[in-house]
C-alpha cells in the first residue's frame, strides 16, 4: 500500500485502562444523565473532559470499534423477549452517543464526527483529527477514543479490543507533535510491536518511543505512531 503520513500538535492526552469512574471524575455532567450512562461512555467522557476542560470549545472525533454494544444486546434480548424497550437506552445506543452528552454538559455546540473502522479505528479516527486540524488550524480537535471487549454473548473474536479509552487535543499553539505513518514496509527491528493501536499510540506517548501495530492479512498494513516534544 501507499505509504501515508501525517503530524499533528497535541496539547494535552489522557488515558484509562476502563476501571471505575468516580462521580468525581464525570461532575460536569448531570447525576440524573450520569447515573445512566454505561461504564463506556464513562471513562470516555472523562478522559474527553481531562483534556478538553480548559477549551470551551473543540470539534469532537470519537472512535470505537464495538460502540456501545453491551447496551444494544440488551435491547435486542428486551425485543425477543417482548419487554419494552426504554427510550433513554435506546438514545444512548448509538455510536455517537457520547458526542451527545459531551457537548450539552459542556453547552458546546461544535461539530462532531463518529468513526468505526474494525481494528484500525483509533488510526483513522487520528486522521479524521488530521483532515479537521488542516480545514481550520486555528480551531482545537479533540480525538477520543474508547472501546470495550464484545462479551461471551458473540463467542470469542480475534484479536479483540482491550478496554479503556484514550483522548488527544490538537491544538496549532503546541509545540508537542504525533507523527503518525501508515505503510506496506516491515518493521524496524528497534520498534516495540504491540497487539492492539491504542496500547502502541499510548505507548508512544507515554515512553516517547516509536512503537507500532500491524494489521492481519495479505495486506496488512504496519501503523507507527512517533512523539516529538519540539516543532517539527
Amino acid at each position: 500500500m501507499p505509504e501515508l503520513q501525517w503530524t499533528v500538535p497535541i496539547a494535552r492526552w489522557s488515558a484509562s485502562t476502563g476501571g471505575a469512574v468516580t462521580p468525581a471524575d464525570l461532575g460536569f455532567i448531570e447525576p440524573m444523565l450520569r447515573r445512566r450512562l454505561s461504564s463506556l461512555s464513562k471513562t470516555a467522557l472523562k478522559v474527553a473532559h481531562d483534556c478538553a476542560a480548559p477549551y470551551p470549545h473543540a470539534r469532537v472525533v470519537f472512535a470505537s470499534r464495538h460502540g456501545e454494544l453491551r447496551r444494544t444486546t440488551d435491547i435486542l434480548d428486551a425485543m425477543s423477549a417482548r419487554e419494552p424497550v426504554s427510550p433513554t437506552a435506546f438514545s444512548l445506543s448509538v455510536l455517537n452517543a457520547m458526542t451527545g452528552v459531551f457537548g450539552i454538559a459542556r453547552g458546546d455546540r461544535s461539530a462532531a464526527t463518529a468513526v468505526s473502522s474494525g481494528e484500525e479505528t483509533l488510526g483513522y479516527a487520528l486522521l479524521e483529527g488530521y483532515t479537521q486540524y488542516v480545514d481550520d488550524p486555528a480551531s482545537p480537535v479533540l480525538v477520543v477514543y474508547a472501546d470495550e471487549p464484545v462479551g461471551a454473548t458473540y463467542g470469542e473474536i480475534e484479536r479483540d479490543v482491550p478496554g479503556g479509552a484514550l483522548a488527544l487535543l490538537i491544538d496549532d499553539t503546541s509545540p508537542a507533535r504525533l507523527e503518525c505513518v501508515v505503510s506496506g514496509a516491515p518493521q524496524p527491528k528497534d520498534e516495540a510491536l504491540f497487539a492492539s493501536q491504542s496500547e502502541a499510540l499510548q505507548h508512544a506517548l507515554e515512553t516517547k518511543q516509536s512503537a507500532g501495530w500491524q494489521s492481519a492479512g495479505a495486506d496488512a498494513s504496519r501503523w507507527q505512531w512517533r512523539w516529538h516534544d519540539g516543532a517539527a
